[in-house]
């Protein structure tokens, strides 16, 4: 299941093209059209393993339709979309986890999205040292959020809870004592 999971991930947030997958530009796939070329390209799938991946995701990584008929990953593309998230009003702060070896940069520059449309973020300092200790030695960063909004940087949260943003200037970050 963990590999079928994956796939998804691929092909709905960055390489649709690998099977040929037509995403419209909320990123939304139609269910029948993934499983045929998915199947085509020698990734087994159904309707309802989809299901069960879509309803089984500790991070609820994908979103079906409220008919069931397509699918879209919630965030993460490297692909452009637009989730037609409206803006949202953050809590005052937000976390960020990432690994040790890249504070130096972060601390130079800022969190910027890389090859993501945005910067990911948590209201949940477990859930950031998990995303950070994917990466090596996790470090959990603070995020000023309710400056950063009273500033005119703009946030949006996605149908799974993380919040993302186009960039966070260092003037907005510390990082929280572990």
């Amino acid at each position: 299941m963990e590999a079928r999971s994956k796939f998804l991930s691929l092909v709905l947030r960055h390489k649709p093209d690998k099977i040929g997958l037509n995403l419209d530009h909320e990123g939304w796939a139609n269910m029948d059209e993934l499983i045929r070329l998915a199947n085509a390209s020698g990734q087994p799938i159904d309707r309802t393993m989809i299901e069960t991946i879509v309803a089984s995701s500790d991070k609820k990584r994908f979103a079906l339709s409220t008919d069931g008929q397509r699918i879209r990953a919630n965030q993460g593309h490297s692909i452009e979309v637009a989730l037609g998230l409206p803006p949202s009003v953050p809590p005052d702060t937000l976390f960020h986890g990432t690994a040790s070896r890249f504070l130096e940069s972060i601390f130079s520059g800022g969190l910027h999205p890389g090859n993501r449309q945005h910067v990911h973020l948590s209201v949940d300092s477990a859930v950031a040292e998990k995303v950070g200790s994917r990466h090596g030695h996790p470090v959990i960063l603070l995020v000023d959020a309710k400056a950063m909004a009273a500033h005119g940087h703009v946030f949006y949260v996605s149908d799974n809870g993380v919040w993302l943003t186009e960039s966070v200037p260092t003037n907005y970050l510390s990082k929280l004592t572990q």
